[in-house]
């Protein structure tokens, strides 16, 4: 997929007024915060921001046009509307080609173990690994097949595979995805039966 390109122009107004403004003529409010921490505010077209960001994860490299500059830049965070869903302002944090970076990747868990046809459960304790690298050699996201698991088998960081030019700061030895037998459940405790009256003579 070709690199997403977000056009941008920088805002002199801020603050909660401001940014409703924007939003009320189809902008969305924003800060492109750089590698040395200065920080310039921006406004995007809500739209097209909307239609890019359907393709892009949290560790997807995109380019921010900014009056006449473009920016490599990760989109950091976003605040929606918890009723909508509209993008309420992006925070957005700029990379610089031939540095290394640090960042999270997301595990993306695809198809049917083995195992759990055999009865067993899939379990997946982690979500994301930590990785040190350019940022071209950033993935996007890491897909993780665990059909081919058998019971009581395990997938760790180790087998990611995730290229000689990334490095993963999250232990090696951690579990990625692992089959196990589901426990059964334990019978409930019998109840003591009742003393028995005495019968009187």
């Amino acid at each position: 997929m070709s690199q997403i390109v977000l056009k941008a122009c920088g805002r002199t107004e801020t603050g909660s007024r401001a940014s409703r403004r924007l939003r009320r003529n189809g902008r969305i409010p924003g800060v492109l915060y750089g590698r040395k921490g200065e920080a310039k505010s921006l406004e995007m077209d809500a739209l097209e921001f909307m239609n890019s960001i359907k393709h892009i994860s949290e560790t997807t490299i995109v380019k921010v046009e900014l009056d006449g500059e473009t920016h490599d830049a990760f989109v950091k965070d976003m605040q929606r509307n918890i009723i909508n869903g509209k993008v309420l302002h992006v925070d957005f944090y700029e990379v610089e080609s031939g540095v290394i970076l640090r960042a999270k990747v997301s595990i993306h868990i695809q198809g049917n173990p083995v195992g759990v046809r055999e009865g067993g459960s899939l379990e997946v304790p982690m979500h994301d690994v930590e990785v040190e690298c350019l940022p071209q050699d950033l993935p996007e996201r890491i897909i993780v097949d665990v059909s081919g698991l058998g019971v009581n088998q395990s997938i760790h960081v180790r087998d990611l595979g995730l290229g000689s030019g990334v490095r993963t700061i999250t232990g090696s030895d951690q579990v990625v995805a692992v089959v196990k037998f589901a426990k059964a459940e334990a019978p409930p405790p019998e109840e003591d039966a009742p003393p028995q009256a005495e019968a009187k003579s």
